[in-house]
Order: structure tokens, then C-alpha cells, then sequence
């Protein structure tokens, strides 16, 4: 998976995509090991990209913080 610009948009958009990934499994009889493999490692790309945004919105805040505070 590419990786994506980091934005409010791109992890909305992360967990719309992380949600669609949850009900295919839950929606599977029998599941394709392949299929599930990739599917996987989309999420675990989602996931890590959605924490490295998290971690710069927390930053954001934090500097906001501090410039109210001074």
C-alpha cells in the first residue's frame, strides 16, 4: 500500500477502510488464507499510518498548549 498523505482526511478515511477489513472477516464462512494474508497487512499499513497521525495531532496540541501558556 502507498503511503498515503498524512491528513484528517487520510485516517477518517483509514478507519472507514479499517471497518470495511473487519466485516469481511466477520462476514466470511470460509475465509481465503491469501486473501485474509493480504488483508491483514493492509490493516497492520493502516493501522501504523493512523498512529503516526495521532502522534502528530497529540504534537499539534501540545504546541498549542504551550503558546497558550506563554
Amino acid at each position: 500500500m502507498a503511503k498515503d498523505k498524512l491528513d484528517s482526511k487520510s485516517l477518517n478515511a483509514n478507519l472507514k477502510r479499517l471497518a470495511e477489513i473487519t466485516d469481511w472477516f466477520e462476514n466470511q464462512e470460509e475465509i481465503d488464507v491469501e486473501e485474509g494474508l493480504e488483508k491483514v497487512k493492509e490493516a497492520a499499513a493502516l493501522i501504523k499510518a493512523s498512529k503516526e497521525r495521532l502522534k502528530a495531532v497529540e504534537n499539534e496540541f501540545e504546541e498549542i498548549a504551550k503558546d497558550q501558556d506563554a
